[in-house]
């Protein structure tokens, strides 16, 4: 059998429990009383199903604790008692990821950083966000899409109201990865994004698949949340294609209605290359700022951070950042959060004030792929006919 030491307490411990066991340092008792009970829900018997309406009441006997799940439904309503007993049981069974939190606050750092800056840059920064990275021995590889997901939702639950309450059955946590699988497909089963569930033949849980932005406003809109789909890419539109990530690896059709309205020509089309790219990124963090920092270089915005999706991999945009050139121009540079790049390493240089850019700055030269895709999340929860319209996932298309 092989062992490996652990990373925080130097013990040895065998290679496959590494992770187990390095995950316990930053768990307290109480959290990990929790989540064992959370495992044990998770591995019972499906309930049988009523025809009446009914709660549903398990208990614990080694914390002498009861949790009640409320199924008592509209059956009248889309979906019935199933969907709602399922949803119920995975607020129940659904696990908090368990991830290195920065205490000082990860965008306050940056901001402090940025503030500290020579020169006559102006730069744009979202609210608070968690940072969570890909773990060597789980996700390393594929998770990107689900660590984005991760950070988004860490954003929304913090920084808006009506989506903490909605998001994960109002757990006001961010679930790790095999959690979420089990959302996304819940959603697919309500019926969200038909096209991308049978892409994936419905079934992500316990698999290693990759997925994109598509996956995410998925299961975004499950919960009423208005998630929107953005397209920047160097190949003329084609009415209908799938996922960028899937089109660019398969070739395949499908789940995303492409419009290229006048509007968007005109707001973000007078650029070159991937330039529009980024004055589409300039205009979205400005259009809603709560204020400026102390030095008036650094504005705060209201808006959401962006999923930020090209062939192969996956990150999260926070802010964006603008130089003026001597030709009149901006210089932009994306700041960026990474699920590859370890969180002690970006808190690490940010408290010193150094190294960090390497790890978060990204200039508009470093965009160099054909197609890119973004996903972003407006106010406010969607319901009746419009919550009915999400099912079907559309996107913006602006070309480079």
């Amino acid at each position: 059998m092989a062992f490996s030491a652990c990373p925080f307490c130097n013990f040895s411990v065998p290679t496959h429990e590494l992770e187990r066991h390095a995950n316990q340092h930053f768990i307290g008792e109480d959290e990990a009383r929790d989540m064992e009970f959370a495992r044990r829900i998770a591995h019972l018997p499906p309930s049988p199903s009523p025809t009446n309406n009914y709660i549903s009441i398990y208990e614990d006997s080694a914390t002498s604790s009861s949790y009640v799940i409320d199924a008592r439904v509209d059956t009248t309503a889309s979906g019935g008692n199933r969907y709602d007993q399922v949803h119920a049981s995975l607020v129940v069974s659904q696990r908090q990821e368990v991830f290195y939190k920065i205490e000082c606050d990860l965008m306050v750092m940056l901001r402090k950083c940025l503030e500290s800056e020579s020169g006559s840059s102006r730069t744009v920064l979202c609210g608070y966000i968690d940072h969570f990275q890909s773990i060597v021995s789980h996700d390393h590889g594929w998770g990107c899409g689900w660590r984005n997901i991760q950070m988004l939702s860490s954003h929304l639950i913090k920084q808006r109201q009506e989506a903490r309450q909605v998001l994960y059955g109002g757990s006001g946590f961010v679930p790790n990865i095999e959690s979420l699988q089990r959302w996304l497909e819940l959603a697919w089963e309500k019926g969200f994004d038909p096209p991308g569930s049978d892409d994936f033949d419905r079934r992500v849980h316990g698999t290693r698949t990759w997925i994109g932005t598509t996956e995410c406003a998925a299961l975004l809109h499950s919960f009423g949340l208005r998630a929107r789909i953005v397209d920047f890419s160097t190949r003329k539109a084609a009415g209908v294609y799938g996922p960028m990530d899937r089109f660019l690896s398969k070739g395949v059709g499908s789940s995303i209605a492409v419009s290229t309205g006048k509007e968007s020509d005109r707001d973000y089309g007078k650029g070159k290359g991937h330039q529009v790219l980024a004055r589409w990124v300039w205009n979205y963090f400005s259009s809603s700022n709560t204020g400026r920092s102390g030095n008036q270089r650094v504005v705060l915005s209201e808006k959401s951070p962006l999923y930020f999706q090209h062939d192969g991999h996956s990150r999260t945009i926070v802010g964006i950042q603008a130089k003026p050139e001597k030709n009149g121009m901006l210089q932009y540079n994306l700041l960026i959060l990474d699920p590859s790049e370890r969180t002690r390493a970006l808190e690490k240089s940010l408290s010193v004030n150094g190294g960090w850019q390497q790890l978060i700055k990204r200039g508009v030269h470093t965009l160099k792929k054909p197609q890119y895709q973004l996903c972003y999340v407006d106010p406010g929860i969607a319901s009746g006919e419009e919550l009915e319209e999400l099912k079907n996932i559309h996107s913006v298309l602006h070309e480079l």
